[in-house]
């Protein structure tokens, strides 16, 4: 018998058995190698910290083994996965905001970007990362699942957690007010 891992339907105590952890173990890892890079980008949008957005990857990406055998439908595991990783990110968009609140460190995300990532990015493009954080969260989110990860309207309500009419009147607001920080970039 494995590792004994709580919550497994039909056990009470663990993995069914060997093979059963293995083949979750292959579905996270065909999952992870062709989602990852993907998720990063995402979660570095969002925090504008590469190493806390590969930390919430990671994190997600272990919840859904963990969890593998309560997944109702497999084939659901990349929503699950990405819903995970920008529930972290809003948890680590708190964490940041607590920290400031009791006086500590607060990271500088408009300078967050090292200076070759700095170099290897197009002014115009530094531009619309720079409008695109300003932006609330959930509008940043609907963007950056729409436009950077090509998500359709109703993976990204699966991943957002709100209705698809929701993500619709979401991502018209925030191109709206991305149009409008650019604008006054620009000037």
């Amino acid at each position: 018998m494995g590792t004994a891992r709580a919550g497994w339907p039909g056990s009470g105590t663990g993995w069914p058995d060997d093979a059963a952890r293995a083949a979750a173990a292959r579905a996270v890892t065909a999952l992870y190698e062709a989602h990852a890079v993907g998720l990063i980008r995402l979660a570095v949008v969002m925090l504008s910290d590469r190493a806390a957005a590969e930390d919430v990857v990671q994190d997600a990406f272990c919840g859904l083994y963990r969890r593998w055998g309560q997944l109702a439908d497999p084939a659901k595991a990349l929503s699950y996965v990405r819903a995970s990783t920008l529930n972290g990110c809003r948890s680590e968009l708190r964490h940041r905001i607590r920290a400031q609140r009791r006086g500590g460190p607060a990271p500088d995300t408009a300078d967050a970007a090292s200076a070759e990532q700095a170099a290897l990015l197009g002014e115009e493009h530094q531009q619309v990362l720079s409008a695109l954080r300003r932006l609330p969260d959930r509008q940043r989110e609907a963007l950056v699942l729409r436009f950077y990860l090509d998500q359709t309207e109703p993976e990204i309500a699966a991943s957002m957690g709100i209705s698809p009419g929701t993500v619709k009147s979401t991502t018209s607001r925030a191109l709206a007010a991305l149009g409008r920080l650019m604008q006054e970039a620009g000037q």
